[in-house]
C-alpha cells in the first residue's frame, strides 16, 4: 500500500499522473518548527509527516514539505491578506528559492532528500499584487503564491524542477520507481 501523507490537492494530482493506486492520509503532526535553514526545515517537517502516518497505517509512506525562502528567511503560508501582500512584495523583481524536503518510508527504511528550484519574479505593482490576493489563491500556499495558477504570470524564469515549485518534485517519483513502483503504466 502506497500512502501520501498530505492533504494537498496539488501533490495528489501530480502523484496520480504516475501511480494509479494510493491512499491519501494527511498527517496530524504539527507544522511548527524552529529550524532556520530552509532545507533542514522542509526535511524535518517531511520526516515528521511520514513518520506520523507510517506509525498509524504502515505501508510505504511519502511525506513532503515545501518552503519558499528569500534572504535566508522562510516564507510559510500567509496568515492573512496583509501578510500575503508583504510576501509577494518581497518576492517582486527578485530571485527566491523553493525547497521541498521529502521522506519516503519503505520497509522501515527512510529515503530522504531535498530539491531546490530558483524562481525569478517579474517586478509587480501593488495593484497586481492586490488583484491576485483578492482571488484567494495565495492564502494556502507557501510564499503566498501557486505557480500552477494565476501567479504563473509573475514568473520571469525558473531554474530547476517546475513540479518542485508546485510542491511535489519529480525526484520523489524517481525514488518510487527505484523502489519498484510502476510509474510508467498509468
Amino acid at each position: 500500500m502506497l500512502v501520501l501523507a498530505s492533504g494537498s490537492p496539488r501533490r495528489r494530482e501530480i502523484l496520480s499522473k504516475f501511480i494509479q493506486e494510493f491512499e491519501v492520509i494527511p498527517s496530524r503532526t504539527s507544522e511548527k518548527c524552529s529550524i532556520k535553514d530552509p532545507g533542514d526545515y522542509a526535511l524535518e517537517l517531511a520526516r515528521r509527516k511520514a513518520r506520523e502516518v507510517y506509525g498509524r497505517v504502515g505501508g510505504t509512506v511519502i511525506g513532503a514539505d515545501t518552503v519558499v525562502s528569500i534572504d535566508g528567511r522562510i516564507l510559510g503560508k500567509p496568515r492573512n491578506e496583509k501578510e500575503a501582500f508583504e510576501m509577494l512584495k518581497m518576492l517582486s523583481g527578485r530571485v527566491h528559492r523553493v525547497t521541498t524536503g521529502y521522506c519516503i518510508i519503505h520497509r522501515e527504511a527512510e529515503i530522504t532528500g531535498t530539491v531546490v528550484t530558483e524562481v525569478k519574479f517579474r517586478k509587480l505593482s501593488d495593484e497586481i499584487i492586490w488583484e491576485y490576493i483578492i482571488t484567494g489563491e495565495p492564502m494556502d500556499k507557501a510564499g503566498a503564491y501557486g505557480i500552477q495558477g494565476k501567479a504563473g504570470l509573475f514568473v520571469e524564469w525558473i531554474k530547476g524542477d517546475y513540479y518542485n515549485v508546485v510542491g511535489f518534485p519529480m525526484e520523489i517519483i524517481w525514488r518510487l520507481k527505484e523502489l519498484g513502483f510502476d510509474v510508467m503504466s498509468r
